[in-house]
């Protein structure tokens, strides 16, 4: 390693795009560089950006000049959904040097030349549409956690998503290739895997398979305690997969479900695969099987259409649902969608209304879940992490129950068994540990 190679990464967006940027630090370790905070001053700077919302299309040029207010000299690399989508335009960007699209990203050292800045930005990158490599990918870092990348792309179109866009056609590695990278995950010590992607419940198809194969397949990879599914739509999450992690060892009771609206007529609009009927018999098989599973969602609010009348379905629907905890988004416009052809416009303070109804709503909802899983004598077992933050330490349970108690190093990336005792103020729970210590 060259110390006067220096390169640091800034992240923006999901968990997915996380692992992608591991993937790509661990290029640039190959070829000599050490990686330093983003705040260091570095050779080179690479941005990973995310194009969900305008914030983040935004994000991205704060960023920009964030690396170059450290080093004015440095070379600039913008990568990620926001490049793929709009390269020539980031291109423009006073400082960015290069700008590398969906595919060109993991050959990103074949693109680095000699790190001298460029009088004019360079954007290499092909059409989406023949974009079908799928490249493996895993964070590293956090030694608690992994973020496993087993899927790419999408093939649902939604009306308000780029993401097919910027990313692609659904594609994915066999079960047996992925094993291979789960197996290589688990020397690296981390003791829980998230299966990420961008639909992960269409793993497999081109190849025959299915996302239940690879669950059953993981669930056999020693090395690793825990598996815990990220994202996966509702109408993909079968019967089949919810019995077999009820009954699993390794796959925890948590699942984040996209919902997105409770109106059927909305459901139909945005073009989603699946009506609310079926959203609540998933969660009434999973709450059947498991009565403390952590249930997430996903929900757009202000979307073209929805009245006022619309929207208290939505809210009366998450309101009447056992679900713990809510991620909450208001629309935003995206060039090239179906929504925009869409009249009915709802106005942004209305937007931002009724997105701040649903976020007290999700707290509510979360403390309900913690209140629900404290004193039930249950046996928890929580992953602890190796922040010292103010003497304490924290960590989850299975079923995704924040957790602290006092710092001790010696627990960092072990399991314990605990009961939860009670909310603190900073509303995490209190535990009390069992005399089985370690497990």
């Amino acid at each position: 390693m060259n110390p006067n190679k220096k390169v640091a990464f800034y992240t923006l967006g999901c968990k997915l795009n996380f692992a992608e940027t591991s993937t790509i630090s661990r290029s640039f370790k190959d070829d000599g560089f050490a990686s330093v905070d983003f705040s260091e001053v570095a050779n080179c700077y690479v941005i990973n950006t995310c194009s969900v919302t305008d914030n983040a299309d935004k994000k991205c040029r704060s960023i920009v000049r964030k690396a170059l207010r450290t080093n004015p000299n440095a070379f600039v690399i913008v990568v990620g959904c926001y490049a793929q989508l709009k390269p020539n335009e980031i291109s423009n960007i006073e400082g960015v040097d290069l700008v590398l699209g969906a595919n060109e990203k993991f050959n990103i050292i074949e693109h680095l030349g000699d790190l001298e800045k460029r009088e004019h930005g360079e954007a290499i990158y092909g059409k989406i549409k023949e974009v079908r490599e799928f490249f493996p990918s895993y964070s590293q870092g956090d030694r608690t956690r992994t973020f496993l990348k087993i899927q790419d792309g999408c093939d649902y179109f939604c009306a308000f998503c780029t993401i097919p866009l910027a990313r692609g056609r659904s594609r994915s590695k066999t079960v047996l290739e992925t094993i291979k990278v789960a197996q290589e995950v688990a020397q690296t010590g981390a003791k829980e895997v998230v299966l990420t992607g961008v639909n992960i419940g269409d793993f497999g198809k081109e190849n025959k398979e299915t996302f239940f194969d690879l669950v059953k397949e993981l669930d056999k990879v020693e090395g690793i305690d825990r598996f815990r599914i990220s994202s996966i739509e509702p109408n993909l999450l079968s019967n089949d997969i919810i019995e077999y992690v009820a009954n699993s060892e390794k796959f925890v009771p948590h699942f984040h479900i996209p919902l997105q609206s409770g109106s059927d007529k909305l459901l139909k609009s945005m073009r989603r695969k699946y009506l609310s009927d079926l959203y609540v018999n998933r969660v009434r098989t999973i709450k059947t099987l498991m009565p403390n599973c952590c249930i997430g969602v996903d929900v757009i609010i202000g979307f073209p259409g929805e009245t006022e009348e619309e929207f208290q379905k939505t809210y009366q629907f998450l309101t009447e649902l056992d679900v713990s905890y809510l991620h909450v988004f208001s629309y935003s416009e995206r060039a090239n969608t179906t929504a925009l052809r869409i009249d009915e416009v709802v106005p942004m303070e209305e937007r931002q209304k009724r997105s701040k109804m649903l976020r007290i709503l999700s707290a509510k909802k979360k403390r309900k879940f913690y209140e629900d899983n404290i004193g039930s004598q249950s046996n928890y077992q929580v992953l602890w992490e190796g922040e010292n933050t103010d003497g304490f330490m924290y960590g989850f349970t299975e079923n995704y129950v924040k957790v602290r108690t006092e710092f001790d190093s010696n627990k960092v990336n072990t399991t314990e068994s605990i009961y939860l005792t009670a909310i603190s103020r900073s509303g995490e729970v209190d535990v009390e540990i069992l005399e089985s210590v370690f497990v």
